[in-house]
């Protein structure tokens, strides 16, 4: 579980995050979604210590992470596992290497332990025969997969996903949402997936955090969206395709 409590942020004076706080779940896909500028990439980032929160505090479960050591923080974030917006592949290395990555930086495992893991993990989300090849050529569905399970080799407690969408087909999108849900039920992680993507929303909302102007305006699931009657978060959610469809609009 994460926690967050008063978090704020400026930049050069000018406040991008007003006081907001919430509970992202553990075993739960927890959505952070609002319009570009919103202030939803500033808060991700404020909650994996990419940059400092001016105010407010983050507990990974009962430990404050925002005012641990460097050293200290580095425990927490072995526990993480990332899926960044462009897969962020390292072109130069193999799909196997990809994954191996994370192994190679923490931990002591023998070479064919992380073969093994490696291995494992592909497999967990359906890259077969592929470990050999590298970025450039395999599709972008193909790449975010293999990011999943980098994310995933560490066997993380705490996954973030940053737009993990972006540049996808629909059908595609649809088969990495629903793959990201499943690994989070399956090994009981937190989650947290910051998108403004509607149909990820609707299709794994398990609970859903509107931001709005830098402030949380919002705050429910995926079933409660469609029966809201906050004017901003329907003028956000009903611009979607899928939502007019849903409402018949």
């Amino acid at each position: 579980m994460i926690t967050i409590n008063n978090i704020s942020k400026s930049f050069d004076g000018r406040k991008v995050l007003s006081d907001i706080s919430a509970t992202f779940d553990k075993g739960k896909t927890n959505l952070i979604i609002g319009q570009s500028g919103s202030g939803k990439t500033v808060l991700l980032k404020c909650i994996v210590g990419l940059l400092e929160a001016d105010e407010g505090e983050v507990y990974y479960n009962d430990i404050l992470f925002n005012k641990l050591s460097f050293d200290k923080k580095k425990l927490i974030r072995q526990k993480m596992g990332m899926l960044f917006q462009g897969a962020a592949l390292f072109d130069s290395m193999s799909v196997e290497k990809n994954v191996m990555f994370p192994l190679d930086m923490f931990t002591e495992m023998s070479k064919e332990e992380k073969l093994e893991r490696a291995n494992f993990c592909l497999q967990r989300v359906n890259i077969i025969n592929a470990n050999h090849l590298f970025p450039d050529e395999i599709s972008g569905g193909m790449k975010k997969r293999v990011a999943i399970a980098r994310a995933i080799a560490l066997n993380p407690e705490f996954l973030f996903c940053d737009e993990p969408n972006s540049g996808l087909d629909p059908k595609t999108s649809v088969v990495i949402d629903h793959l990201i849900k499943d690994i989070t039920e399956e090994y009981n992680i937190t989650t947290l997936v910051n998108t403004h993507d509607m149909n990820s929303v609707m299709g794994i909302g398990d609970k859903v955090i509107f931001i709005y102007e830098g402030q949380k305006w919002w705050e429910g699931s995926r079933n409660d969206i469609l029966d809201s009657d906050n004017k901003e978060l329907n003028e956000f959610v009903f611009s979607s395709e899928l939502t007019r469809k849903i409402k018949g609009l």
